[in-house]
């Protein structure tokens, strides 16, 4: 295993070996390689992805293949599946894979039982027990929302069962926002916290009572369902055990979207839709966990970003979605990456000499050429790229619209790696600046699961690389604590001058 002595040098081997290379420019890569485009680009699950745009090549991802060896990747990567402790600080397994039916046979039968409910659920709905029902009010924050959103955002745009609403912030602009042209009489409000205690979620649903009591609603509680891996808290909340869906402890929140979670998805878009979620994640999962190291997609992806944050300097990477549909795609992968690599200290609680996960930022193309694109071409940082496109459009728009889109998304790749000189220095462009395309056939439930999952995968490898629990998060908490201990007049004596003014300054 990766703790021990041999082990460790075998591992701190592999790392001088990988920062002590050095690689050739990539168009010279080409040059050397004529089946460099075979050799790096892998297609699954209707999903291209190409990483020959990186300065990977053979004997880089050999390097990294010896890494992956001394790090132990293959059996970590095993008791993920297998449903072991994975989870070491919290000595818990990772189950979302057994959501999708890949994981032990306890937890995927488990998943199945849980799946059943939420289904019977769904069908009462539909059948009008809670009577006519034409909008949903999600209330979670974190994993709990942004799965959600994002699925029913990039695929409802044809339209939806019902009207989907999430609201995650605190802010009550957000819960405003969310309740705009909302009936409150055929309105069923979702309420997701993975410990039914998360004082964000509890507030707004708080609001959303308030908001259905204020409209006359004799019972409100009657349309709320809680879904929870502590059911016995939404008991105690006042919600029906009939309408709570529990999902394991063992699915993190970042990672929940495949679980009960996804009632509000498949209230939306329909059974059939959220089944091709999962069955997508689930192929790839089964390329993740059965294809060789250097034909894996998000093990390939994992040694790109590790070689450009440990070798380059990196400090950030970027990714583009080139589809309006995938816009909130960003906003999703930074809490899965920078919550779960966001670390310091190994998984055996020892400090880290070395960087982890990159900064993680990007927008929707074509708007971000005309705003950050300057940067990603002519500045002095080292910015890897990542283009996420779709190749069928479904719009209503000339089809010469989604052509632009599409040309724009490859020529941008072609023209960071190749650059361009000039006489004037302002005119000059660099080059040989890293990219990676990810290139849907269509966006639709599998191809969009297999995606996510390709994303969950490849955090995964890139921790295992490292060393580090991807699957804790306990930076998130000093936060909570501390908004708790501020919100006491006896503890503020304790914080320093600025916050001390900046509350009296706001008179709380």
């Amino acid at each position: 295993m990766s703790d021990s002595p041999k082990a460790k040098a075998d591992s701190d081997a592999a790392w001088s070996a990988i920062e002590d290379f050095d690689s050739p420019p990539i168009e010279a890569l080409f040059a050397a390689e004529p089946d460099r485009v075979e050799k790096l680009v892998t297609d699954v699950a209707g999903i291209r992805f190409d990483w020959s745009k990186t300065h990977l090549d053979k004997d880089l991802v050999d390097l990294f293949v010896a890494l992956a060896d001394a790090q132990g990747l293959k059996e970590k990567r095993r008791a993920l599946f297998a449903g072991e402790v994975v989870n070491a600080s919290e000595g818990r397994s990772a189950t979302h894979v057994a959501e999708r039916g890949e994981g032990a046979p306890e937890d995927n039968d488990l998943a199945k039982a849980f799946r059943g409910r939420m289904r019977s659920l769904i069908d009462a709905i539909e059948a009008e027990a809670f009577g006519e029902i034409d909008a949903v009010l999600h209330i979670g924050i974190g994993g709990s929302a942004l799965g959600p959103a994002l699925i029913v955002d990039a695929l409802g745009r044809g339209g939806t069962r019902l009207d989907l609403r999430t609201v995650a912030n605190i802010d009550g602009e957000a819960m405003d926002e969310a309740l705009i042209g909302l009936d409150p009489g055929t309105t069923l409000i979702v309420a997701v916290s993975k410990t039914f205690s998360t004082t964000e979620t509890l507030s707004n649903l708080e609001s959303a009572l308030d908001w259905l009591d204020g409209a006359g609603i004799e019972d409100p509680m009657a349309q709320v369902i809680a879904v929870t891996a502590n059911p016995d808290k939404a008991i105690g909340f006042g919600i029906d055990e009939t309408r709570i869906l529990p999902f394991s402890e063992n699915v993190g929140g970042r990672y929940s979207l495949w679980s009960s979670v996804g009632v509000s998805i498949a209230l939306a878009l329909g059974w059939d839709a959220y089944e091709a979620l999962l069955e997508g994640a689930a192929e790839m999962d089964r390329h993740f966990k059965l294809a060789p190291l250097h034909e894996n997609a998000p093990v390939l992806a994992a040694f790109s970003d590790l070689y450009y944050a440990q070798n380059r300097g990196a400090e950030t990477r970027a990714l583009f979605a080139y589809d309006e549909r995938l816009r909130l795609l960003v906003p999703y992968l930074q809490q899965l990456v920078m919550e779960s690599n966001g670390k310091s200290v190994t998984a055996e609680g020892q400090p880290l000499q070395r960087n982890t996960s990159a900064v993680l930022w990007g927008g929707v193309g074509t708007d971000a050429q005309h705003a950050v694109f300057q940067l990603l071409h002519q500045g002095s940082h080292l910015v890897p790229l990542e283009f996420v496109a779709v190749t069928e459009n479904e719009d209503s728009q000339d089809p010469r619209q989604h052509r632009q889109l599409l040309l724009n998304a490859f020529a941008q790749g072609a023209a960071l790696m190749t650059g361009r000189d000039h006489d004037d220095p302002a005119r000059a462009y660099p080059g040989d600046r890293p990219s990676a395309t990810v290139l849907l056939d269509r966006l639709d439930a599998r191809t969009l699961g297999a995606l996510i999952a390709f994303y969950e995968h490849r955090t995964f490898v890139e921790a295992a690389l490292l060393g580090i629990n991807p699957f804790d998060q306990f930076g998130v908490e000093l936060g909570k604590e501390m908004a708790r201990a501020v919100d006491d007049p006896e503890a503020r004596g304790e914080f320093d001058a600025s916050t001390r003014a900046l509350i009296e300054k706001a008179e709380l």
